[in-house]
């Protein structure tokens, strides 16, 4: 079930938002729902890094081991 918020937004957010809607042709909730998905998209990535950096036992591997190991 959808649900329904409000927000303010500053004058300069708000007009970028309104001509990306416009340029896009698409509603201005439209974006700001694809810019929420993106950024906890981008948070769960960054919350697993940071997990992985913690764990001690998570062994480190150089880019360059890395790659090797991807055969690149």
């Amino acid at each position: 079930m959808p649900h329904t918020i409000s927000l303010r937004l500053k004058d300069g957010i708000f007009e970028k938002l309104d001509e990306l809607s416009n340029e896009l042709d698409r509603s201005k909730s439209y974006i700001v729902k694809k810019a929420l998905d993106q950024y906890f998209d981008s948070y769960a990535n960054y919350q697993i890094a940071l997990d992985r950096f913690r764990d001690k036992d998570d062994k480190i591997i150089s880019a360059n081991e890395m790659r090797s190991r991807l055969g690149l």
